[in-house]
């Protein structure tokens, strides 16, 4: 179950409610229908068929080691001093006890029931080959996804969660990834992965589509600590997420843990923001399982900008330095599931629901030379869940999976106040009714379900199939209080998506497996056009708009291990991206719709090296090298329009990308980790005619404006153990983000003293973690931009400068 804690706060203006009383009612029933479960499920009769012990390595404990039996579901995570206290099934006679943790070989222990023996101390041997894999942040989480044919990297986000991040910020950091803000907490932001950007790389969480999730619900406003790891995959997707990808996608895995845990951190800083976050799980000894997550960020965003300052009764301009002062933001989210794991009739059936709000003031137009001073934003999530899993369905190798989610949540953008703002928040007032940018008080519901099933079958140890189906329906439905006759909000706005997938995977042997794909995607939107009316000239009457598209997508991922720690992979893939909902209806605020809008395609090719050399086991060295090859047409990319104030999505229509990305990282024992990843992307307009003539466009083979082709990170960690006593650590650690300049419109327009550049950047930042009792208490320290340096991802958009925060976490396992 889900509920949503509601923070008010006054405002200085009225502005109708969005909240009813019977809401607030709802979400108080929930709550305390949430808690009532509790206590029962700490009642609930517990099996006496345990064992207990305590996992060491060296002879000193060795926390969150994986315990588990063989071929169940049933297993454990070792607490901070190593121990754990496992159930045993009942229904078998011989049994292996497993216990694995990346970094140390696996331990397999036979057991017979009934039990003989209820304590096992266990010892875990150092892996050499794997040891480095713990200590370097960004690589796989698990050998499993290594062995992966498609370019995939894992960012393990564990060593993160001390630090103030959201998932965005975690995400930058990652080779091929470059995450645009405009501005600071809760601001707008773009993703790009490999020269592909926002819609086009699809974002899941556990394998669940989140492109249904609203404002309330986004990877920049999720803290780090509600994921485990972060898997990005740089070309190729599997077929197991159903998505429509052009350009790859990012999975957030939250572990789910079965354990019984709690997780609680409040963070503090410059600008007045504020984090918390809570994780808590439970579960009995009967399977019954109860999860809670809740986070809030708050943030003023009152930091200083570098603008020109409207003399309002002059109209003169003076350049100065102040303060943002209309940017505050704020959101509540609450994601509970509760249900069953570990049962013969499901690994996992739970029903949640998620509701969560945010609200953000709106201080500048796509440009920092429209400033307002009341126009804002707010939205809203409520939606129901459920989720069902089971390996081994009817038959050995037969594993299903099934989702299903329905977003009732609302969005609204509200600008009823008829002033002219300048950035000292002085004002003068405008004729009335009127605004700061355009009159409304529309508020829209994206009625948006989605259904998602996923079959996987293992004929044998070479050959599995699977089948993947992802159902989508969209129906917004709005109204504007100021306009009630409005007839173009009364108008349908429609789409029903479905993406259909079958696969093949070929295992030759532990070298080498390939797999092939063939997806079928389907689009149907319905909506409405404005027409000039029956009573002539200054009439209008609406039309209904309909189109369906269909087509079809394939592709191939392979990857053979020349060396135990030398793999080469290939993949390629002719694929199509759908036109999301806002692309086409526009999102009521800063961006447009377009009807005309077209799915682009692409043809992907990828090829990769990654070599992970250890030396002994005190050096590990990992370095990883991809090709990215891009044929895009109809490429949907974000155009201003003529004043500046909105954005429109537009087909480019043939645009093509040569992309290289590196990475190369150290560790030494558990002491050091540094690392430093580059990206090269050149992306170019291949259109070679204009639109409906034989004339050679002006813009034929520049590189697409408003997106860097070059930058790269670099971090680099110390660890000092047993600082201030045997179970406390001491981490300091630094990271650099560089991006080299690049032009805000096509290259070839213009002249040399004209053309509008966004500067390159440089921002540094230091962190340092003191963790106590194994990382029970922990508190941390961080200065972000520690050289001030003014940043910008997007042109004339300054984001915070120099900022310090403070961080306090505790964890217990219970």
């Amino acid at each position: 179950m889900t509920f949503l804690l509601y923070a008010v706060r006054p405002e200085n203006r009225k502005v109708p409610s969005n909240r009813s009383d019977k809401s607030r009612l709802t979400a108080f029933f929930l709550f305390f229908f949430f808690i009532s479960l509790y206590p029962h499920a700490q009642n609930a009769p517990r099996s006496q068929s345990y064992i207990t012990g305590v996992v060491t390595s060296g002879g000193e404990p060795v926390e969150m080691a994986s315990v588990y039996w063989a071929g169940t579901t049933i297993g454990v995570a070792a607490d901070l001093e190593g121990k754990f206290k496992l159930e045993a099934p009942t229904d078998r006679r011989t049994l292996i006890l497993t216990v694995s943790l990346m970094g140390y070989k696996t331990a397999e222990i036979p057991v017979t029931y009934p039990l003989t023996k209820t304590f096992y101390e266990i010892e875990l041997e150092e892996d050499a080959h794997t040891l480095h894999e713990v200590l370097i942040t960004g690589k796989s989480a698990t050998k499993k996804i290594n062995e992966l044919a498609y370019n995939v990297v894992a960012v393990e986000v564990k060593p993160l969660h001390n630090t103030t991040m959201d998932l965005s910020h975690a995400l930058d950091r990652v080779s091929g990834v470059r995450i645009r803000e405009s501005g600071g907490v809760g601001s707008g932001f773009n993703f790009s992965l490999n020269g592909f950007t926002g819609r086009q790389v699809k974002f899941f969480i556990d394998g669940i589509p989140m492109e249904n999730f609203g404002s309330s619900f986004q990877i920049n406003n999720i803290p780090v600590n509600l994921a485990e790891r972060i898997e990005v995959y740089k070309g190729v997707v599997p077929i197991s997420f159903g998505a429509d990808a052009l350009g790859g996608a990012v999975n957030i895995v939250t572990g789910n843990r079965q354990n019984n845990y709690l997780d609680a951190s409040y963070s503090f800083g410059s600008f007045n923001t504020h984090k918390s976050c809570i994780n808590l799980g439970y579960t009995t000894a009967k399977g019954f399982t109860a999860q809670l997550n809740i986070f809030r960020n708050y943030s003023d965003n009152n930091y200083p900008v570098n603008v020109d300052v409207a003399d309002l009764s002059t109209g003169l301009y003076e350049r100065r330095r102040v303060k943002r002062f209309h940017d505050n933001y704020h959101n509540e989210t609450i994601i509970a599931h509760v249900g069953v794991t570990g049962k013969r009739y499901a690994d996992k059936l739970l029903a949640g629901i998620t509701l969560g709000q945010n609200k953000a003031d709106i201080q500048t137009a796509a440009r920092m030379d429209r400033v307002f001073g009341a126009r804002f934003r707010r939205g809203n999530i409520v939606m129901p869940s459920v989720r069902y899993s089971k390996k081994d369905l009817f038959t050995k190798g037969l594993d299903v999976n099934v989702t299903g989610n329905y977003n009732l949540g609302s969005e609204q953008t509200v600008d009823t106040v008829a002033r002219q703002y300048n950035w000292l928040g002085e004002f003068k007032e405008k004729p009335a009714p009127g605004s700061e940018l355009s009159r409304t008080l529309y508020k829209y519901n994206n009625h948006n379900g989605l259904l998602t099933a996923n079959i996987a079958y293992k004929i044998n140890e070479r050959h599995s199939v699977m089948i993947n189906n992802v159902f989508n329906i969209f129906d917004r439905k709005g109204s504007d209080e100021l306009y009630p006759d409005n007839e173009a909000d009364r108008q349908p706005r429609k789409t029903t998506k479905n993406v259909t997938g079958l696969g093949y995977r070929f295992d030759y042997n532990t070298r080498w497996n390939t797999s092939v794909f063939v997806k079928r995607f389907t689009q149907t939107t319905s909506s409405f056009i404005q027409v000039e009316g029956s009573g002539g000239w200054g009439t209008y009457e609406y039309r209904e708009f309909k189109n369906t598209f269909g087509a079809t997508g394939y592709g191939l991922a392979s990857t053979y291990f020349i060396l135990d720690n030398f793999q080469a992979k290939l993949s390629y893939e002719k694929s199509f991206r759908l036109p999301e909902n806002e692309e086409i209806f526009g999102d009521a605020n800063t961006l447009l719709g377009n009807l005309d809008l077209r799915p682009e395609s692409s043809d992907n090719v990828n090829a990769g090296l990654n070599c992970n050399i250890a030396v002994g086991k005190d050096h590990g060295l990992i370095i990883d090298a991809n090709l990215v090859v891009r044929n895009a047409v109809d490429y949907i990319r974000p155009q201003q329009n003529a004043n500046g104030t909105h954005q429109v999505m537009t087909n480019q229509r043939d645009v093509i990308n040569t992309g290289y990305n590196g990475e190369i990282r150290y560790s030494y024992k558990r002491l050091l980790t540094a690392g430093i990843n580059l990206t090269c992307q050149n992306l170019r307009n291949n259109t070679r005619y204009e639109e409906g003539s034989t004339r050679e466009s002006t813009v034929y083979r520049d590189r697409i404006p408003n997106m860097p082709y070059l930058f790269g990170n670099g971090d680099a960690n110390l660890f000092f153990p047993g600082v201030g006593g045997r179970d406390n650590n001491l981490s300091i650690g630094y990271n650099i983000l560089f991006v080299y300049e690049y032009y805000l419109r096509w290259p070839s327009q213009g002249t040399s003293g004209n053309k509008y550049t966004i500067p390159t950047q440089l921002s540094q930042d230091v962190n340092i973690t003191y963790a106590l009792k194994k990382g029970r208490y922990n508190l941390s320290a961080e200065c972000r931009n520690i050289t001030d340096a003014n940043l910008y991802d997007n042109f004339s958009l300054q984001k915070p400068g120099r900022s310090f925060s403070l961080k306090f976490r505790y964890f217990i396992g219970l």
